[in-house]
């Protein structure tokens, strides 16, 4: 087992407490009686009360808490701490049960103790025995609540993990679902003009650079995000003919506050699919505000749901956003979804 430095730290200040612990009561009597013979003489009474408490407790907080209290091999446990309570004692229980030396017959007879005696040497033994037991038990607790401590952190570091892992995998699955979308846009728009198309195809480039090696980091700056967003939209409006109407509004107070990458693509993406119609007039309008405290996106375009026979992709979008919200800022965000009117709106409002 690898010893560390902080194991060390806490051996040392756990004897520091058990020092503290002995000296406490002779100081007193020291600066009280200015007797160093008296001061001596109750340490020394008190290192011989103490040393099997001592003892025992070291023993339960590095050996028998790990083999024989975490495993619940209890009835081992108590008679491990019996025997070692009675090895460190072995000498004043072998003089207690010895027979009594001549001297100690009394007038012909057996020595026999007077009953108060018995009783005060019960009591006192009791209080010792009881001594032990505390030192026993708050080695128990000690270890235990450490141990707990240290459980409850690596279940919050894998707990992090976990979210770190699913985050990436929300975030991966927006790539896609954009790649997808635009490469179908680009492929209708080749055969109407060629040209037009080989600029997407720059334009894409682009954007997949951005995705790829921009968006690694937890955060990115907001100015970077509007760049994308504004050649996403025109890369979504190559398939959009003279019906559809597409207006935005970036108000960007800082370009350089953070915001994690790629967290509004989903809902652009969800207006030009749902939003936009070949034969009757849509309406797309996207806004993004920003100012001390929050971000506010806000999206509203017109309603043409899909039939049932067409459900590809629906929604998966959308649950990834929700979840990766979710995931990033618990309830520290907003989302307000609606239709009226046949419009739909959307408002996720963030913290900065």
């Amino acid at each position: 087992m690898k010893i560390l430095k902080k194991d060390i730290w806490f051996f040392l200040a756990q004897l520091a407490v058990w020092l503290v612990v002995l000296l406490l009561v002779p100081i007193a009597t020291l600066l009280a009686t200015k007797s160093f013979l008296d001061a001596r003489t109750i340490a020394m009474m008190l290192s011989f009360s103490l040393m099997s408490p001592f003892v025992l407790y070291f023993l339960n907080y590095y050996v028998f808490w790990k083999w024989l209290w975490a495993k619940r091999r209890y009835v081992l446990f108590f008679l491990a701490n019996i025997l070692a309570f009675l090895i460190i004692h072995w000498r004043a229980i072998y003089m207690f049960f010895a027979p009594p030396p001549p001297h100690h017959h009394h007038h012909g007879g057996e020595f026999q103790m007077p009953t108060v005696a018995w009783l005060g040497y019960a009591s006192n033994f009791f209080i010792y025995f009881l001594l032990n037991v505390i030192a026993i038990t708050a080695a128990i607790a000690i270890r235990h609540f450490i141990q707990m401590r240290k459980i409850r952190k690596q279940l919050e570091e894998e707990k992090h993990k976990t979210t770190e892992a699913e985050l990436a995998w929300l975030k991966n699955q927006i790539n896609p679902h954009f790649l997808f979308n635009t490469l179908n846009n680009i492929s209708s728009l080749t055969q109407i003009d060629p040209d037009a198309a080989q600029d997407a195809i720059a334009q894409l480039s682009d954007l997949l650079r951005y995705a790829i090696y921009k968006t690694d980091a937890h955060t990115v700056p907001v100015g970077g995000e509007v760049e994308f967003m504004r050649d996403y939209i025109a890369l979504m409006q190559l398939r959009c003919n003279e019906k559809t109407a597409v207006t935005t509004r970036f108000d960007i107070d800082n370009p350089q506050a953070q915001l994690p990458p790629l967290l509004f693509i989903s809902f652009i993406e969800n207006a030009f699919k749902h939003g936009v119609s070949s034969n009757r007039k849509s309406t797309i309008d996207i806004h993004l505000t920003q100012d001390k405290d929050s971000i506010v996106f806000e999206c509203d375009n017109t309603n043409y749901p899909k039939s049932d026979k067409d459900r590809s992709g629906s929604g998966v979008g959308l649950e990834n956003s929700r979840r990766r919200l979710n995931l990033l800022y618990d309830k520290k965000y907003t989302w307000e979804q609606s239709v009226e009117n046949d419009i739909y709106h959307i408002k996720i409002t963030i913290p900065t």
